[in-house]
Order: structure tokens, then sequence, then C-alpha cells
């Protein structure tokens, strides 16, 4: 397990502070859905159908706006598009508490749609600073500290309605995300390599990189996130079902860990793997765990072969993304990206659950592994094209990088 991709890696001007700001910067991000939740049921006394409804407003939101966003960077730079939006979620999330169910519903809807685009500027601002032989060491990194954020944001959401109370804590939220949008103009990292700045990048037409294969592979980005989702789901369910939901926190932890050892382990590797390879492995892999009997402890012990696939599966999609779209796109491209991420989890969320309640969460995980096998299968075929116009557009990149040195 070499440690000396990582140390090059943070040795390239800027990449460790764009990480670590990027680590810091996504917290808030991440806490955003379980305050919204936990306001609803606990602070406005509704249902947890009005809070499901509520975050589903802020998902359709930000599906919607992330890749329009990253259109606006492409087009007009990263300064204005951050500036637009860490101002909508300041004035949301400070005046939040105050608002109305119906209001609320309706406003979280425009603050997804007008959500601070971090997760895909970082990868996109990735993208630009590292040498596209170093990118999967970049983005393995990068997917191992959006672990990190998630495992953060949530747990400090609940701690701070606990202790604080949900008004509080949005505003703690909203101080967050505008000051991780005020660090991110001051710092303005590059969106395009030098040599994409050297060169006059013109813009290109959605039809010549939105291809077939790259909407499959952004189709298995979303097979991914719906296995992670099914799969968290059904877990809760197994423990609370065993009477063991005491211990639901360390075993989901344990099933994190597990992601980022294989994104550790992945970035250090001499050559990568395809996607499908990766994320089809993670579909098979968790197929079988709802066979496992036996304490809760044995279920965690059988989640980690799919578990550690997972960072390494998320991080190869962002490096195909990388590698097959414009830099006059690549904005756009990670908005998509992001989109898929959510529009997975989202699907996942209602199957799962009518599974679990229906034939028990055993057949969740199934059904989770057999999604992601499935869209690998129709990915396949477009895949080697796709893969094929990428490698020539990368040639393309170091011939020019040749030529400039």
């Amino acid at each position: 397990m070499a440690i000396e991709p990582y140390r090059r890696l943070l040795a390239l001007p800027g990449v460790r502070t764009l990480l670590i700001v990027g680590l810091v910067a996504r917290i808030p991000s991440t806490a955003m859905g379980l305050t919204l939740t936990l306001h609803v049921n606990k602070s406005l006394g509704l249902g947890w159908f009005e809070a499901g409804a509520v975050g589903t407003a802020t998902t359709v939101g930000m599906a919607v706006g992330s890749p329009l966003a990253g259109r606006f960077v492409d087009r007009y730079g990263l300064r204005p598009v951050l500036v637009v939006t860490g101002l909508a979620q300041l004035v949301f999330w400070a005046s939040a508490w105050a608002l109305p169910y119906p209001a609320l519903l309706v406003a979280s809807a425009v603050a997804g749609l007008l959500g601070l685009p971090v997760f895909s500027v970082i990868r996109q601002c990735l993208a630009a600073m590292v040498p596209v032989e170093q990118r999967r060491t970049g983005f393995s990194l990068d997917s191992m500290l959006v672990e990190l954020s998630y495992m953060a944001g949530p747990a400090l959401a609940t701690a701070g309605t606990v202790a604080l109370g949900s008004t509080w804590t949005m505003c703690l939220v909203a101080t967050g995300l505008a000051g991780s949008a005020a660090v991110l103009v001051l710092l303005n990292p590059p969106t395009r390599s030098e040599e994409e700045r050297k060169e006059a990048v013109e813009k290109v037409p959605r039809g010549e990189w939105l291809t077939p294969g790259l909407v499959t592979v952004l189709g298995t980005v979303s097979a991914a996130t719906f296995i992670l989702t099914a799969t968290e789901l059904s877990l809760v369910a197994t423990m609370d079902s065993a009477g063991d939901t005491a211990w639901i926190g360390l075993a989901i932890g344990v099933w994190c860990l597990y992601s980022l050892v294989g994104g550790f382990v992945y970035g250090g590797l001499p050559r990568g793997f395809s996607p499908l390879v990766l994320i089809g492995g993670m579909g098979l892999l968790t197929i079988p765990v709802g066979l496992i009997g036996g304490d809760w402890w044995w279920l965690v012990v059988a989640l980690m072969p799919a578990g550690v696939l997972c960072a390494p599966g998320l991080s190869s999609t962002v490096e195909a993304v990388s590698r097959w779209v414009p830099a006059g796109a690549r904005g756009e491209a990670m908005g998509l990206h992001g989109t898929a991420l959510l529009v997975g989890g989202g699907i996942a969320a209602p199957v799962a659950g009518a599974i679990i309640d229906n034939a028990g969460p055993g057949w969740a995980f199934a059904a989770a592994g057999l999604v992601g096998v499935v869209m690998v299968l129709i990915a396949l075929p477009f895949w080697r094209k796709a893969d094929q116009r990428g490698q020539a557009g990368q040639e393309g990149v170091e011939s020019l990088q040749a030529a400039s040195t």
C-alpha cells in the first residue's frame, strides 16, 4: 500500500489547500438534510411524511440546480456562482426556522435549486489542478474526504438540534454554508488547467460530449448510490428488528471505514479499473448479504467486500467524466454527476422501504445489488467506444502539455 502517490499529489501547488477546504466546506452541506428533518418533526411537531416531503423538495431542487450551476461556472467563472448561491443559502437558512410549513416546503425547493455546488466545484477544480496521470489518486482521496464529511455532518446536526434546538442549528448551518462560499471565493481555485487556459476553449455543443456512453456511466453512478442507500436502510431495518438498535451507529461507522480503506488502497495502485467492474462488483457482492444470519456483527463483516469498493467505484466515475468531457463543459458534466448521485439515492429510499415492509430487509439487499448489476450490463456495450474517445482526448491534452514545455 504505497503512500508515495499521495505524497506526490499533495506536493502539487494548491491541492492540499483545496482538499482541506473541500472537507470542511462539505460538512454543513451534509448536515442540511437531517437538520431540516428534525426541525419539521421536532420543532414544527409534524410527522415524518411532512419531514420527508421537505427533504424530497430540496433533493429535486438540487438535482435540477447542480448541472445549471456547473454550466454557469463554465460560462461565467467560479466566483459569480459562489456569490449567488452562497447568499441564497444564507437567506434561506437564516430565515427557514420562522417559516410556516407550506412556505418552508416551497422555499426548500428553491434553496435546493440555488444550492452551493461545493461537491461538483471541488471535483472540477481538482481535475484542473491535477495532471491526468494523478487524477485517480486525487479523486480517490477526495472520495475518502467526502466519507469523512458525511460522517461528521449528520452527527453535528443531531447534536446541535438536541443541545441548542433547531433554530440555532439552522443558523449555524447558514453560517457554515456562507463561510464555505466566502472561503472558496477568496481561494478562487482554477476550473481549468494552465494549458486549457492558454488555448482558446470554445463552447462545445452538448450533443458532442453528452454521449450515450456518458449517459450510461451516469446511470451507473445512480446505481451505486441506489446500492448504498438501500444497503443502509436494509442494515438499519435488520438491526432494528433484531433489537440491536443501539449498535446501528457503530455498524454504519465500520461500513464507512471499509470504504475509506478501499479508497486509500485504490488511489495508491499503479493503475485503475473500469467503473463498470467496480460498481458491478459492489452490486454482485451485495446480493447475498441478506442471507447472513446470527448476530449483527456478522452482517457488518458480510458488508466488507462490497464496502471496500464504494469509494473506488465512485471516484472512478468522476475520473471517467473528467477524461471524456472537454474543459469547456466540465462544470456542467460534474453537475450532472452530482445529479446522478442524488437520483440514485432518491429512488432507493422508497423502493427499498417498500421491499423491506413487504418482503423483509434480506430481499432489499438482493434488490439493491441486482439494480447495480443490471445497470452495469446496460452500460457495457457503450463503454468501450466512449472510453476510446476519452483516451484520444487525453492523448491530445498530454500532447499539448508536452508542446508547452
